[in-house]
C-alpha cells in the first residue's frame, strides 16, 4: 500500500483512472465535477497520456469515442446539465460498441438546477436517457476510497463488455476529502485484440464466446466500418428485419448473461432484521448512521446498499422482501430508485419513500424518523 493521503473523492476518480490504464480525457468545467478534469490535466501527462478541454459536452463526449477507436482507454466527467447534452453520443457508443466511461457528479436538477447542491435525480437518465434499446451498466460509490476502486472497475467493464459505463457519483462524495490509502497495484482488463487476421476472415463484430466483439483498433492494419446503425458482424448497415433483432439481443445479452457478476451490495446489520433501509452514494453514509442509531434503540432494522444501479438488484431485493416486515427507500430525489424496488419487491412486503430534494443531504434524523413512521403504519396494517 502508499502512504496515506487526504484526498477528494473527485481525486480518487482521477487516479482510479489512470490507475487503469485510462490515458485520453476529453472534457468541459462543470461544477460539481471539475476537480476530475482538473487532476486528469495534471496527471495525464505525467503518465503518457493527452488532456484535452473541449468547447462543449457534445465535443467532449465525441472525441473520447473518437480515441477509444485509436486504441486509448478513455473517460469524461460532467454533471446532469452536461450529462444530458451527451445522451446522443452515449447511445451510439452503445450501438457501436465503444468502451468508454462517462462520470456523472449529480447536482440538483433539473435544467441547470443548483449547481453546487447535492443530488440523485439522475438515476433514470442513466439507465434511460437514450433512445432505443441498450443495456447499461452504472457503478455507485459512497466513500474516497471506493470512488478508486469502482473507476478502476468501471473502466475494465467498459473494456471488458465493449460498452459505455457511467460512475454515478453525487457532490457529497465528489467534494468529500477522506484519509486514503491506495493500492500499488490494481488489476486492469486489457483492450481486446482481433483473434483473426484480415486473411483469416476478421470482420470486426463478429461476437467471441462472451458475445463481446474484439474490434480493431484503428491503424492497426484493418478494415473497420463503425456506424449508428444497426449493422451485422461487418459494421455495416444492414436493413434486415432479422439482423436487427439479432444485434439487439446481443447487446442485451452480453450483460444479461453476467449481471450476477456485476451486480454488487453490501448488507449491514441485517441477521435479525424486521424492516430495511436501502440506499446508495452518499446518502447510504447517513443511511448506515441511523440504522446503527435505531439498533441502539433495540429496533431492528438493517441496510442494504447499492453499489451496482444498473442492472438493477432485482434479485437481491426480492430476496429481502420475502425477509423483512417493510423497506424504507432513502434517496435524494423525487422517488426514482423507489420504483425499482418496489418492481422487484413483487408486492411481498410495503416499501416506502424517503425523499429529499431541497439542496441540503440527510441528517440522520431525518431518516430515523421515517423509520419509526414505516414502523408504526405497518405495524398498524397503514402501510
Amino acid at each position: 500500500m502508499t502512504k496515506a493521503r487526504l484526498m477528494q473523492g473527485n481525486e480518487a476518480c482521477a487516479e482510479g483512472a489512470i490507475a487503469a490504464g485510462v490515458r485520453f480525457f476529453a472534457g468541459y468545467p462543470i461544477t460539481p465535477s471539475t476537480e476530475i478534469a482538473e487532476a486528469m490535466a495534471k496527471l495525464l501527462p505525467q503518465h503518457g497520456g493527452k488532456f484535452v478541454q473541449m468547447e462543449d459536452e457534445i465535443a467532449s463526449m465525441g472525441a473520447i469515442l473518437g480515441a477509444a477507436m485509436a486504441g486509448d482507454k478513455v473517460m469524461d466527467a460532467t454533471s446532469g446539465p452536461g450529462f444530458s447534452l451527451k445522451q446522443e453520443l452515449i447511445g451510439y457508443a452503445a450501438c457501436a460498441e465503444i468502451p468508454c466511461v462517462l462520470v456523472d457528479v449529480q447536482r440538483v436538477g433539473p435544467s441547470t438546477g443548483q449547481p453546487t447542491a447535492p443530488s440523485q435525480g439522475d438515476v433514470m437518465q442513466v439507465r434511460w436517457g437514450t433512445h432505443g434499446d441498450h443495456p447499461m451498466i452504472s457503478l455507485c460509490p459512497w466513500s474516497v476510497r471506493e470512488t478508486f476502486d469502482l473507476t478502476v472497475q468501471a473502466v475494465n467493464y467498459a473494456e471488458r463488455f465493449r460498452t459505455p459505463v457511467i460512475l454515478l457519483m453525487d457532490e457529497m462524495v465528489g467534494h468529500l476529502r477522506e484519509r486514503v490509502e491506495l493500492p500499488e497495484k490494481v488489476e486492469v482488463y486489457p483492450r481486446r485484440s482481433p483473434k483473426k487476421t484480415r486473411a483469416e476472415g476478421y470482420q470486426p463484430f463478429e461476437p467471441d464466446e462472451d458475445l463481446v466483439p474484439n474490434v480493431a483498433n484503428f491503424g492497426e492494419g484493418y478494415h473497420i466500418h463503425v456506424t449508428g446503425l444497426i449493422h451485422d458482424d461487418t459494421g455495416f448497415p444492414v436493413g434486415s428485419p432479422t439482423v436487427t433483432e439479432k444485434a439487439i439481443k446481443r447487446l442485451h445479452e452480453k450483460i444479461d448473461r453476467v449481471a450476477e457478476e456485476i451486480i454488487h451490495t453490501e448488507s449491514y446489520f441485517m441477521e435479525d432484521t424486521e424492516y430495511a433501509v436501502v440506499a446508495f452514494g452518499g446518502t447510504a453514509r447517513t443511511a448506515y448512521e441511523s440504522v446503527k442509531n435505531m439498533r441502539e434503540q433495540g429496533m431492528k432494522v438493517g441496510l442494504v446498499r447499492l453499489i451496482t444501479i444498473w442492472p438493477f438488484a432485482d434479485k437481491i431485493i426480492e430476496e429481502l422482501a420475502g425477509k423483512v416486515k417493510g423497506i424504507l427507500v432513502a434517496e435524494l430525489n423525487y422517488g426514482q430508485v423507489v420504483h425499482e424496488v418496489r418492481r422487484a419487491a413483487k408486492g411481498q412486503c410495503p416499501v416506502l419513500l424517503c425523499g429529499k430534494y431541497n439542496m441540503k443531504s440527510f441528517e440522520p434524523v431525518e431518516i430515523e424518523a421515517e423509520i419509526e413512521k414505516m414502523v408504526s403504519d405497518v405495524e398498524g396494517g397503514r402501510a
